[in-house]
Formats: C-alpha cells, sequence, structure tokens
C-alpha cells in the first residue's frame, strides 16, 4: 500500500473519545481506502507513577486541574523521533481562529500532530516549546481540546484528493471562495407546496451557476457581511 497523504496523530488523555467519529463517513473512508492515517495516542500511557498520572492542581492555587509537562514532552518527543511534523497544533480558545483556508493549507502537509488539553488546560512549558500553531475553533469553552481536534481533523481529511466522491464537492463548500454556500434542494420538486426555485429545474447550467452565486452573496451580505471585504 502506498503511504498516505497525509498522517495526523492526536494525543488525549481520554481517546475513547474519537472511536465513533474515526469509524464512521468520510473519515472512515477515507482511512479504509489509505488516504489519510489517524493515530489516537493514550496520554496516560506516558503517565507518571503507578496510577498514571497526567495532571495536578495549578501552582499558586485556583480551581481545576492541569496537565504536567512530563508525560506530554514524553510522548511528543518520542514521536518526534519516528518522524518529522509539519505542524504540532494545539487547539485552544485563545488561538487563531480555524478557518477554511487554514484547512486547506493544513490538508497539504504529511504528518500533523494534534495534543489535546483537557480539565483546565496544559502546562504553559508544554505551548511555549512543543507547540508550534494554537488554533480556535470559536469563542467558547469545552473540556478538553478532543471536540476540536476532530473539528480540525475532518476538515483537513476531507479536502484531500479522493476523500469525497464528486471531485468539486470539497471546492464549492461554504468560505472555499469567502462566501458562504447557497441554498441547496434535492427531489421531490415539489413537497407540501414548497417548490424548488424554478432556475433549478431549467437545466441551463450557467443561468444555475449564477443564481447560486448571487445567493451565495445574498446571505453572505446577510449573516457574514465581514467576508465580503475579502470577496470583493
Amino acid at each position: 500500500m502506498s503511504r498516505p497523504l497525509i498522517r495526523i496523530d492526536i494525543i488525549s488523555p481520554v481517546p475513547q473519545t474519537f472511536e465513533s467519529v474515526l469509524e464512521a463517513s468520510i473519515l472512515k473512508r477515507a482511512r479504509e481506502e489509505g488516504l489519510a492515517e489517524v493515530v489516537v495516542h493514550n496520554l496516560h500511557d506516558y503517565g507518571l507513577g503507578r496510577y498514571k498520572q497526567v495532571d495536578d492542581a495549578p501552582c499558586g492555587g485556583g480551581a481545576g486541574m492541569i496537565l504536567r509537562p512530563e508525560p506530554i514532552f514524553d510522548c511528543i518527543e518520542k514521536l518526534s523521533k519516528e518522524r518529522e511534523y509539519d505542524e504540532v497544533l494545539f487547539p485552544t480558545p485563545d488561538g487563531e481562529l480555524f478557518t477554511q483556508n487554514i484547512a486547506n493549507r493544513l490538508s497539504l502537509k504529511k504528518n500533523l500532530m494534534i495534543l489535546c488539553g483537557h480539565y483546565r488546560g496544559v502546562d504553559q512549558r508544554v505551548r511555549d516549546h512543543l507547540i508550534t500553531r494554537e488554533i480556535s475553533t470559536g469563542d467558547y469553552v469545552l473540556t478538553g481540546g478532543e471536540l476540536p481536534a476532530l473539528v480540525i481533523t475532518d476538515a483537513v481529511i476531507r479536502l484531500l484528493p479522493g476523500a469525497i466522491g464528486d471531485s468539486e464537492s470539497a471546492l464549492g463548500d461554504s468560505f472555499q471562495n469567502r462566501l458562504l454556500d447557497a441554498p441547496w434542494y434535492t427531489k421531490p420538486a415539489t413537497y407540501r407546496e414548497m417548490h424548488v426555485p424554478e432556475i433549478l429545474l431549467s437545466g441551463d447550467h450557467t443561468k444555475i451557476a449564477a443564481w447560486r452565486e448571487e445567493q451565495a452573496l445574498k446571505k453572505t451580505q446577510e449573516r457574514r457581511p465581514d467576508l465580503l471585504d475579502e470577496y470583493m
């Protein structure tokens, strides 16, 4: 089997979080077809002492627990000896906002690593010395970095050639051209007196493309006018 287009290593203290998502839909198919390799590492395998401890109370006091540096350094250093990583990503609310453009660029990499924080976060020394890029999936706080790691993984892998059956599908998604996506319809043409726009049934692909761009512009103006500056 040829080398996958991309390998993503994910480090987490709760690796069971990933099982159902990685074993479904596009992610499952891309892995089975050898397009992508996703390996989840249990941080507790590098934990301290009899109970494989990975967290501790914050220095200086305060609520919550912090992931200790030793297990993370040991895990990342071990993996880094096995292959060279293009990026070591850390999902965090104070990182740069994850966008389609970032997903596009990451999809061109060969080896990515994602470290999932948990509880209140990770020791700052990890962020200072091991992480190459901090990414936020939005202005909110989650229990850990596992869900953002899955968001990043899905957004990246679906862009790989062959991951989606329709080669044009991913390129037409929202944000690829800095616009939100146009409305989409399927059969039946009429349902409960609700009708598919006539233009979509016309067979005139030039007019349909123009209609979709018009609708995309309209939706973007209404919902995300900030995107139009870059589009125009």
